[in-house]
């Protein structure tokens, strides 16, 4: 179930479902909204709208060509929700065997354009939260493409993302990404301890408690994220160090 009733999210939904069908045709053979829109906390004013759109067979070079030209044209005719889009593009046959083989995928998302990449058992995260909560706007159930996942594989896979912040935190010299490390290591250390995968928000008013010495920490992330997103007068560098240290400390809970 989407966690808003709100009309314009339901209008973009539809529209991005109609340009993506009108471009893929037959080929399309399901569409599920991801991300905070179903995992909970979703903010209208600030959260992306994430989609997969899983597609019978490989896309061919015209096809996505006419894909990046569409996104181009949303976020041109839709300036509120620009850079604000998420949607990944992969066969079934993707999802139905990431788990031996990686597979190209295409991908168009916030700050970085349309483009293509391989994917493998490193999606595991995202395929989980796509099965487990995802909504169809067209086609299946997720479950179709996607087999079940442990929640024994999702620990193991969070663990495994964990130890690359060890070197993914030295690039956030920037106040947002040092955000987006807090509260993802948050959701990091709540999955690892419940075995349950969260919102930010949700992993990150656990990790407040769970981490005391770092709370203060923690609540500044959260207010940030929904607060100083848009601000150009932000020191940076003050938040860097601490954000190391936090980043490393979960890390060292997480897989020593």
């Amino acid at each position: 179930m989407l966690t808003t009733p709100s009309a314009d999210v339901r209008r973009m939904l539809m529209l991005l479902q109609a340009r993506i069908q009108g471009i893929l045709g037959d080929k399309l053979v399901g569409l599920y909204v991801t991300g905070s829109l179903v995992t909970g906390d979703f903010d209208e004013a600030v959260s992306d709208l994430d989609l997969v759109a899983v597609t019978a067979i490989a896309l061919e070079p015209n096809e996505l060509d006419r894909l990046r030209a569409m996104h181009q044209a949303i976020a041109h005719e839709e300036p509120r929700w620009d850079n604000r889009i998420e949607v990944i593009y992969l066969t079934a046959e993707a999802l139905r065997t990431f788990r031996t083989r990686t597979s190209t995928i295409a991908v168009t998302s916030p700050g970085e354009p349309f483009h293509t990449k391989e994917a493998g058992k490193d999606w595991l995260i995202n395929w989980y939260v796509v099965r487990e909560k995802g909504v169809a706007l067209f086609g299946p159930s997720p479950g179709r493409f996607i087999a079940p996942i442990s929640k024994a594989e999702l620990v193991q896979a969070v663990e495994a993302s964990a130890f690359a912040w060890r070197d993914w935190v030295s690039e956030c010299r920037h106040r947002n990404a040092q955000v987006y490390a807090i509260l993802t290591l948050c959701r990091a250390l709540y999955t690892f301890k419940t075995g349950e995968y969260g919102s930010k928000r949700q992993a990150a008013l656990w990790a407040e408690k769970e981490m005391p010495t770092w709370a203060p920490l923690i609540r500044e992330a959260l207010r940030a994220w929904r607060e100083d997103w848009y601000k150009a007068d932000v020191d940076h560098e003050a938040t860097f160090a601490e954000t190391v240290r936090f980043v490393n400390a979960v890390v060292d809970e997480i897989v020593g």
